[in-house]
């Protein structure tokens, strides 16, 4: 499972847990994987970009089933933070009456179908070009490449930092163009390691003339409804493995897993706060600057 680092040597110190014969997981491990999941899955940053460099430092195989259980779990404790988040203000905006929760329900679903539709395409059109004979979590795999992760996060980076230059009082609703067009721009982010989703599809409503607080909840909306797609194809993952059995009825992976969970869930609140306040006073660019930086150090080190 381990690929052995001076990292990895570090984390085997703390209380390992028994997966089962010469594997291990640790709480080490899941307390910086949660707290880096919670964090940059909500910050416009990537999480993707993150957690696989993380893994890579933490000498982690992020394609054994063993993790499966664990990213689930971490994917969990981040979609609970944008509920209990949001949830007053959607209630606002969303339940205020029943036509604005026909509109909001009509815009969601708008986005969420040009999503699939532009992301089963582009996976298509990869797998057709570039790899004919592999299935879609061997074509997954081949954006885990570091080079391809820091063209992912240069191009959130730049998008995160044009779309800062329209002025707040030349915003306006979320229109159904604009809801296509955030959700265009999410497929598109589906396959691309590093290509954050938060940041791409709130940038991209920036760039539609959409107010801030409003793109903001609707980019976060969207990701309630993606995130449950996103679980149930890491349980199919699993599954797929001969060992998946023995992973999900472990309760040396459970445990750690649902104190994953809970880190996560915290770490989330507080990205959630955190990207409120920088968007609310024009700081969304000091995000794209990071993004930036980041592409650059993994495009060094990779």
């Amino acid at each position: 499972m381990r690929n052995v680092s001076g990292c990895a040597r570090l984390s085997q110190v703390s209380f390992p847990i028994i997966l089962s014969e010469g594997e291990r997981v640790n709480y080490f491990d899941v307390s910086i994987l949660a707290v880096i999941q919670g964090l940059a899955e909500l910050l416009p940053v990537s999480s993707s970009a993150h957690v696989i460099m993380t893994e890579k430092l933490l000498g982690l195989d992020p394609a054994a089933p063993d993790m499966t259980l664990l990213l689930v779990m971490l994917h969990t404790g981040t979609m609970f933070a944008v509920i209990v988040y949001f949830w007053n203000n959607w209630r606002e905006t969303y339940f205020s009456s029943g036509r604005a929760f026909k509109k909001n329900v009509f815009l969601i679903i708008l986005a969420t179908a040009v999503t699939g539709v532009v992301g089963l395409t582009l996976m298509k059109l990869i797998k057709y070009f570039f790899a004919a004979n592999a299935d879609t979590f061997e074509i997954e795999s081949l954006f885990s490449n570091s080079k391809i992760i820091a063209s992912g996060l240069a191009a959130a980076g730049l998008l995160i930092i044009l779309s800062s230059r329209l002025k707040e009082k030349d915003r306006g609703e979320l229109s159904p163009l604009s809801a296509a067009g955030i959700g265009f721009v999410q497929g598109l982010c589906l396959p691309f390691r590093g290509f954050s989703r938060s940041g791409a599809t709130i940038s991209t409503g920036l760039s539609l003339g959409v107010a801030r607080k409003r793109a903001e909840e609707f980019s976060f909306a969207l990701a309630v409804v993606l995130t449950p797609a996103v679980i149930v194809k890491e349980g199919l993952r699993a599954f797929s493995s001969g060992s998946a059995g023995t992973v999900a009825v472990s309760s040396g992976v459970l445990l750690p897993s649902l104190v994953g969970m809970i880190l996560s869930f915290v770490a989330g609140l507080l990205a959630l706060r955190w990207l409120s306040r920088w968007l609310e006073h024009d700081r969304w660019h000091l995000f794209g600057g990071y993004c930036l930086c980041a592409a650059a150090l993994i495009g060094w080190l990779g």
